[in-house]
């Protein structure tokens, strides 16, 4: 028996070290302290964070499975590149799909919900640099309006393919390059609409709004990087 508890015990603890090195690393790379397009080197993070490969190379298959890494012959894995073509292939991906999911949103709304909604978008408001119109920080997940609005779509394919498997290598283009931007005005009150197509429940009006949204928000990345 105290044989089992000791591996039992062994286990849990590797997969709590996978999870923090998996928590530390993608917020790096979302943040840019870890470059795109950079080489991860395994023996050198195990060093850094006195970690064994196998803890690691958990870590590194799930940053893999969002996107964030990828993988190649003779090279190993890197940090994805923030490239023109990639942000194109993601907010063409993310127009459909937001769309559909302020759709959705205006048609399965809750009162609670819209409550949610209206408080993030106030707490949202009281920030400093969106009040000097610098720039538009929103924290990830239930404080992030996009995440939120997909959750309210109540989909669960829309929920997994946007909060999951893209939610981070959009927010790495956002973070990145999108966020500091003289759109941060503009960009909270095409937010507002949305949330009053939202409320309506003008489902046709919520797709419509969210797609220009996006589409300008790439618009103002696409000039960041050229």
């Amino acid at each position: 028996m105290t044989v089992v508890g000791t591996t039992g015990s062994a286990s849990e603890e590797r997969q709590s070290l996978a999870e923090r090195l998996f928590l530390t690393l993608r917020a790096e790379i979302v943040e840019g302290q870890i470059a795109s397009g950079s080489k991860i080197s395994e023996p050198e993070l195990a060093r850094r964070f006195n970690a064994s490969r196998g803890s690691l190379r958990e870590a590194v298959m799930r940053l893999e499975s969002l996107g964030l890494l990828e993988r190649k012959v003779n090279v190993g894995a890197r940090v994805v590149e923030l490239s023109e073509r990639g942000l194109l292939e993601l907010y063409e991906v993310r127009e459909a799909l937001e769309g559909m999911a302020c759709r959705l949103a205006a048609e399965q709304r809750t009162e609670e919900d819209l409550i949610e909604l209206r408080q993030m978008l106030y707490h949202h408001e009281q920030q400093e640099e969106l009040q000097a119109g610098k720039a538009y920080f929103q924290p990830e997940g239930d404080f992030d309006f996009h995440f939120r609005i997909v959750q309210a779509s109540k989909n669960d394919l829309l929920i997994d393919t946007l909060c999951n498997r893209l939610y981070y290598r959009v927010r790495m283009y956002r973070y990145q390059l999108g966020m500091a931007s003289p759109r941060a005005q503009r960009a909270f009150r095409e937010h507002n609409h949305i949330i009053e197509a939202i409320e309506a429940g003008d489902g046709e009006l919520a797709e419509l709004l969210m797609r220009r949204h996006i589409r300008a928000s790439r618009i103002n990345i696409e000039k960041k990087l050229r």
